[in-house]
Protein backbone atom coordinates (compact mmCIF):
# COMPACT_ATOMS: atom_id res chain seq x y z
CA UNK A 1 0.00 0.00 0.00
CA UNK A 2 0.98 3.65 -0.85
CA UNK A 3 -0.62 6.83 -0.18
CA UNK A 4 -0.93 9.41 -2.99
CA UNK A 5 -2.23 13.16 -2.89
CA UNK A 6 -3.57 14.44 -6.29
CA UNK A 7 -4.42 17.94 -7.19
CA UNK A 8 -8.33 17.76 -7.90
CA UNK A 9 -9.74 21.40 -9.17
CA UNK A 10 -8.46 23.63 -5.73
CA UNK A 11 -8.39 20.44 -3.55
CA UNK A 12 -5.75 18.23 -2.96
CA UNK A 13 -7.26 14.36 -2.16
CA UNK A 14 -5.58 11.72 -0.82
CA UNK A 15 -5.94 8.22 -1.75
CA UNK A 16 -4.68 4.62 -0.59
CA UNK A 17 -3.17 2.55 -3.68
CA UNK A 18 -3.03 -0.92 -3.92
CA UNK A 19 -1.46 -1.97 -7.40
CA UNK A 20 1.81 -4.07 -6.39
CA UNK A 21 0.40 -7.58 -6.28
CA UNK A 22 -2.52 -7.50 -9.34
CA UNK A 23 -1.05 -7.81 -12.51
CA UNK A 24 -1.27 -4.55 -14.95
CA UNK A 25 -3.96 -6.43 -17.25
CA UNK A 26 -6.16 -6.34 -13.43
CA UNK A 27 -9.71 -4.62 -13.25
CA UNK A 28 -9.53 -1.27 -11.45
CA UNK A 29 -11.21 -0.69 -8.57
CA UNK A 30 -12.61 1.81 -6.17
CA UNK A 31 -13.64 1.56 -2.88
CA UNK A 32 -15.50 4.63 -1.57
CA UNK A 33 -15.97 5.20 2.27
CA UNK A 34 -19.07 6.57 4.10
CA UNK A 35 -20.08 9.53 6.50
CA UNK A 36 -17.79 10.78 8.35
CA UNK A 37 -14.78 8.55 8.48
CA UNK A 38 -12.28 7.65 5.95
CA UNK A 39 -10.74 5.43 3.60
CA UNK A 40 -8.93 3.55 6.71
CA UNK A 41 -11.93 1.49 7.24
CA UNK A 42 -11.82 0.06 4.20
CA UNK A 43 -8.29 -1.36 3.85
CA UNK A 44 -9.13 -5.16 5.01
CA UNK A 45 -11.21 -5.65 1.93
CA UNK A 46 -8.62 -3.70 0.11
CA UNK A 47 -5.75 -5.92 1.00
CA UNK A 48 -7.89 -8.58 0.28
CA UNK A 49 -9.22 -7.46 -3.17
CA UNK A 50 -5.67 -6.52 -4.38
CA UNK A 51 -4.68 -10.04 -5.20
CA UNK A 52 -6.85 -10.03 -8.09
CA UNK A 53 -7.90 -5.53 -9.29
CA UNK A 54 -5.73 -2.34 -9.01
CA UNK A 55 -7.23 -0.78 -6.03
CA UNK A 56 -7.45 2.52 -5.01
CA UNK A 57 -8.96 4.04 -1.71
CA UNK A 58 -9.63 7.62 -1.81
CA UNK A 59 -10.72 9.90 0.79
CA UNK A 60 -13.27 12.28 0.31
CA UNK A 61 -12.89 15.94 0.41
CA UNK A 62 -13.70 16.75 4.07
CA UNK A 63 -12.77 13.52 5.31
CA UNK A 64 -9.39 12.08 6.18
CA UNK A 65 -6.42 12.99 4.82
CA UNK A 66 -7.61 15.18 1.54
CA UNK A 67 -8.38 18.32 1.85
CA UNK A 68 -11.23 20.41 3.87
CA UNK A 69 -13.07 22.85 2.01
CA UNK A 70 -14.64 25.45 4.19
CA UNK A 71 -17.70 25.09 2.57
CA UNK A 72 -19.29 21.59 3.35
CA UNK A 73 -19.71 19.53 0.04
CA UNK A 74 -23.12 17.74 -1.14
CA UNK A 75 -23.40 14.05 -2.53
CA UNK A 76 -23.85 15.69 -6.12
CA UNK A 77 -20.21 17.96 -5.32
CA UNK A 78 -18.64 14.70 -3.57
CA UNK A 79 -19.38 13.04 -6.91
CA UNK A 80 -18.21 15.69 -9.00
CA UNK A 81 -14.67 15.58 -6.65
CA UNK A 82 -14.40 11.74 -7.22
CA UNK A 83 -14.55 12.19 -11.19
CA UNK A 84 -11.94 15.00 -11.23
CA UNK A 85 -9.65 12.44 -8.81
CA UNK A 86 -10.17 9.80 -11.60
CA UNK A 87 -9.02 12.15 -14.18
CA UNK A 88 -5.96 13.14 -11.54
CA UNK A 89 -4.80 9.72 -11.29
CA UNK A 90 -5.65 8.68 -15.21
CA UNK A 91 -8.49 6.46 -14.01
CA UNK A 92 -10.88 6.63 -17.34
CA UNK A 93 -13.22 4.26 -15.86
CA UNK A 94 -13.14 1.65 -12.84
CA UNK A 95 -15.50 -1.27 -10.97
CA UNK A 96 -16.74 0.68 -7.23
CA UNK A 97 -17.29 -0.47 -3.91
CA UNK A 98 -18.73 1.85 -1.82
CA UNK A 99 -19.84 1.36 2.13
CA UNK A 100 -22.95 3.36 3.24
CA UNK A 101 -22.88 7.11 2.38
CA UNK A 102 -20.45 6.33 0.06
CA UNK A 103 -23.21 4.48 -2.04
CA UNK A 104 -24.78 7.58 -2.64
CA UNK A 105 -21.95 9.54 -3.79
CA UNK A 106 -21.48 6.28 -6.29
CA UNK A 107 -25.36 5.85 -7.36
CA UNK A 108 -24.72 10.11 -8.17
CA UNK A 109 -21.62 9.16 -10.36
CA UNK A 110 -23.34 6.31 -11.87
CA UNK A 111 -26.32 8.39 -12.90
CA UNK A 112 -24.86 11.52 -14.07
CA UNK A 113 -21.48 9.94 -15.83
CA UNK A 114 -22.43 6.21 -16.57
CA UNK A 115 -19.51 6.37 -19.00
CA UNK A 116 -16.98 6.21 -15.66
CA UNK A 117 -18.60 3.41 -13.62
CA UNK A 118 -17.98 -0.62 -14.99
CA UNK A 119 -19.98 -1.97 -12.14
CA UNK A 120 -21.26 -1.04 -8.81
CA UNK A 121 -21.05 -2.67 -5.40
CA UNK A 122 -23.44 -0.88 -2.92
CA UNK A 123 -22.50 -2.15 0.66
CA UNK A 124 -25.43 -1.14 3.12
CA UNK A 125 -26.76 1.62 1.19
CA UNK A 126 -28.45 4.62 2.50
CA UNK A 127 -30.32 6.10 3.13
CA UNK A 128 -33.54 3.70 3.79
CA UNK A 129 -36.37 5.99 2.75
CA UNK A 130 -39.15 4.63 5.41
CA UNK A 131 -36.50 5.90 8.09
CA UNK A 132 -35.66 8.76 6.40
CA UNK A 133 -35.06 11.06 9.63
CA UNK A 134 -32.09 12.51 11.53
CA UNK A 135 -33.10 10.68 14.72
CA UNK A 136 -33.67 7.34 13.60
CA UNK A 137 -30.48 7.25 11.80
CA UNK A 138 -28.68 8.07 14.83
CA UNK A 139 -30.28 5.68 17.30
CA UNK A 140 -29.36 2.92 14.59
CA UNK A 141 -26.35 3.90 13.99
CA UNK A 142 -25.99 3.38 17.90
CA UNK A 143 -27.63 -0.20 17.84
CA UNK A 144 -25.04 -0.71 15.25
CA UNK A 145 -21.89 0.16 17.02
CA UNK A 146 -21.70 -3.35 19.81
CA UNK A 147 -22.66 -5.56 16.41
CA UNK A 148 -19.29 -4.23 14.86
CA UNK A 149 -15.60 -5.19 15.35
CA UNK A 150 -14.08 -3.67 18.53
CA UNK A 151 -10.97 -2.74 15.90
CA UNK A 152 -13.31 -0.29 14.08
CA UNK A 153 -14.21 2.31 17.24
CA UNK A 154 -10.38 3.74 17.26
CA UNK A 155 -10.68 4.78 13.79
CA UNK A 156 -13.95 5.59 13.22
CA UNK A 157 -13.71 7.73 16.05
CA UNK A 158 -10.65 9.36 14.89
CA UNK A 159 -11.53 9.58 11.87
CA UNK A 160 -14.87 11.62 13.13
CA UNK A 161 -12.36 14.18 15.21
CA UNK A 162 -10.50 14.66 11.95
CA UNK A 163 -13.87 15.83 10.19
CA UNK A 164 -15.25 17.69 12.93
CA UNK A 165 -18.63 17.71 14.37
CA UNK A 166 -20.28 20.44 12.20
CA UNK A 167 -18.89 18.73 8.75
CA UNK A 168 -20.36 15.27 10.10
CA UNK A 169 -24.06 16.67 10.85
CA UNK A 170 -23.97 18.58 8.03
CA UNK A 171 -23.08 15.81 5.40
CA UNK A 172 -26.16 13.47 7.14
CA UNK A 173 -28.30 16.31 6.10
CA UNK A 174 -27.10 16.03 2.98
CA UNK A 175 -27.27 12.38 2.78
CA UNK A 176 -31.19 12.58 4.46
CA UNK A 177 -31.99 14.79 0.91
CA UNK A 178 -30.68 12.50 -1.01
CA UNK A 179 -33.56 10.33 -2.60
CA UNK A 180 -30.92 7.80 -3.83
CA UNK A 181 -34.75 5.69 -4.71
CA UNK A 182 -34.74 8.27 -7.24
CA UNK A 183 -31.23 7.18 -9.50
CA UNK A 184 -31.18 3.48 -8.66
CA UNK A 185 -33.13 3.15 -11.47
CA UNK A 186 -30.89 5.17 -13.57
CA UNK A 187 -28.00 2.66 -13.09
CA UNK A 188 -27.50 0.92 -16.48
CA UNK A 189 -24.59 -1.02 -15.66
CA UNK A 190 -24.53 -3.83 -13.80
CA UNK A 191 -25.17 -3.48 -9.48
CA UNK A 192 -24.47 -5.99 -6.81
CA UNK A 193 -26.16 -4.68 -3.62
CA UNK A 194 -24.76 -6.08 -0.52
CA UNK A 195 -26.19 -6.29 3.06
CA UNK A 196 -24.96 -7.35 6.36
CA UNK A 197 -28.00 -9.55 7.97
CA UNK A 198 -27.22 -7.92 11.27
CA UNK A 199 -27.67 -4.43 9.85
CA UNK A 200 -29.95 -2.33 11.64
CA UNK A 201 -29.06 0.91 9.30
CA UNK A 202 -29.92 -0.71 6.16
CA UNK A 203 -33.36 -3.33 7.54
CA UNK A 204 -33.82 -5.97 4.76
CA UNK A 205 -36.81 -4.54 3.74
CA UNK A 206 -35.33 -1.84 1.91
CA UNK A 207 -31.84 -3.53 0.73
CA UNK A 208 -34.86 -6.08 -1.23
CA UNK A 209 -36.55 -2.94 -2.30
CA UNK A 210 -33.08 -0.99 -3.35
CA UNK A 211 -32.43 -4.27 -5.57
CA UNK A 212 -35.65 -4.41 -7.20
CA UNK A 213 -34.98 -0.78 -8.09
CA UNK A 214 -31.89 -1.44 -10.43
CA UNK A 215 -32.91 -2.88 -13.70
CA UNK A 216 -29.30 -5.58 -13.46
CA UNK A 217 -28.69 -6.13 -9.88
CA UNK A 218 -28.26 -8.94 -7.40
CA UNK A 219 -28.77 -9.10 -3.58
CA UNK A 220 -26.18 -10.58 -1.44
CA UNK A 221 -26.74 -11.29 2.27
CA UNK A 222 -24.27 -12.25 4.79
CA UNK A 223 -26.17 -12.99 7.67
CA UNK A 224 -23.39 -12.37 10.63
CA UNK A 225 -22.56 -8.99 9.14
CA UNK A 226 -23.01 -5.81 10.55
CA UNK A 227 -23.07 -1.81 8.70
CA UNK A 228 -19.79 -1.57 8.18
CA UNK A 229 -19.32 -4.94 5.96
CA UNK A 230 -16.05 -4.18 4.25
CA UNK A 231 -14.48 -3.97 7.66
CA UNK A 232 -16.26 -6.79 9.72
CA UNK A 233 -16.60 -9.49 6.70
CA UNK A 234 -13.68 -8.35 4.51
CA UNK A 235 -12.53 -11.75 3.58
CA UNK A 236 -16.58 -13.08 2.58
CA UNK A 237 -16.57 -9.57 0.98
CA UNK A 238 -13.95 -9.42 -1.03
CA UNK A 239 -15.01 -13.14 -2.01
CA UNK A 240 -18.68 -11.73 -3.31
CA UNK A 241 -17.01 -8.98 -5.12
CA UNK A 242 -14.37 -10.78 -7.18
CA UNK A 243 -16.75 -13.17 -8.35
CA UNK A 244 -19.06 -10.49 -9.31
CA UNK A 245 -16.23 -8.31 -11.51
CA UNK A 246 -15.51 -12.13 -12.89
CA UNK A 247 -19.28 -12.22 -13.90
CA UNK A 248 -18.65 -8.98 -16.27
CA UNK A 249 -16.09 -11.08 -18.32
CA UNK A 250 -18.66 -14.11 -18.60
CA UNK A 251 -21.51 -13.37 -21.24
CA UNK A 252 -23.43 -16.52 -20.20
CA UNK A 253 -23.78 -15.39 -16.48
CA UNK A 254 -26.53 -12.98 -16.57
CA UNK A 255 -27.58 -11.00 -13.28
CA UNK A 256 -31.61 -11.58 -13.01
CA UNK A 257 -33.20 -8.61 -11.21
CA UNK A 258 -34.19 -8.88 -7.53
CA UNK A 259 -31.83 -12.13 -7.07
CA UNK A 260 -31.25 -12.58 -3.47
CA UNK A 261 -28.72 -14.64 -2.34
CA UNK A 262 -27.46 -15.59 1.44
CA UNK A 263 -23.93 -16.24 2.30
Amino acid sequence: MKSIWTKTGKLDMHARVFVERAPVSAPSVVLVHGLGVSGRYMIPTAEVLSTEARVYVPDLPGFGQSAKPARVLGVEELSNSLAAWMDSVGLEQAAFVANSFGCQVVVELAARRPERVTCAVLVAPTIDPRRRTATRQVLRFLLNIPRERLSLLPVAFADYLTAGIYRGLRTLRYALNDLIEEKLPLMMMPVLIVRGGRDPIVPQDWAEEAARLVRSTRLHVIPHAAHAVNHNSPEELARVVLSFLREQHEPDLILQSGEIVSL
